[in-house]
């Protein structure tokens, strides 16, 4: 497989059908999609065949036991966190081939410790938001759909054509 465009990262992901969804976005725009465990869910190729996900072969995934793995494992040079605790909007970001763009679990997003890391690694620039009207009753977007959006953000300023 050719090098990934951009790198999306789940920690902990919740939602089976949110999870599909990210894979086939990662599948049309040449991006790997790492998942990282524990999963709320069964990701095992028979779990993947009764879903229907038939376009699954097509989808850089690769899995990871935690946190601490994923980031022994990888190692990411830049790593971009979506979070709604952030001011930055992510047209701001720079993003450039092979970042990592990492999205928590639906429910609570990622823990502290992630955000601490974030920006004493990266740096506080590195936490960006998808901005939303001030409503608390539209607390978030759903996963897959901000997953999505950042992708495409991503590629416009990489401009390039995953096709």
């Amino acid at each position: 497989m050719p090098e990934p465009h951009l790198q999306i990262v789940l920690l902990n992901p919740e939602i089976p059908n949110n999870t599909g969804n990210i894979g086939r976005t990662a599948a049309a725009t040449g991006c790997r999609l790492h998942v990282v465990h524990p999963v709320s869910f069964d990701m095992s190729a028979k779990a993947r065949r009764r879903a229907g996900l038939d376009y699954w072969d097509l989808v850089d995934c690769r899995e990871h036991d935690d946190w601490e793995t994923f980031l022994r494992d990888e190692d990411p040079a830049r790593l971009w966190l979506y979070t709604t605790r952030a001011d930055r909007p992510h047209w701001e970001a720079d993003f450039r081939a092979g970042d990592y763009l990492l999205f928590g679990r639906e429910t609570k997003g990622v823990p502290e410790s992630v955000h601490d890391l974030v920006r004493t690694r990266w740096g506080e620039d590195h936490r960006i938001t998808l901005p939303m009207v001030d409503d608390p009753a539209a607390r978030s977007l759903n996963l897959a759909t901000a997953v999505c959006a950042a992708v495409y953000e991503g590629l416009r300023q990489l401009a390039e054509s995953p096709l």
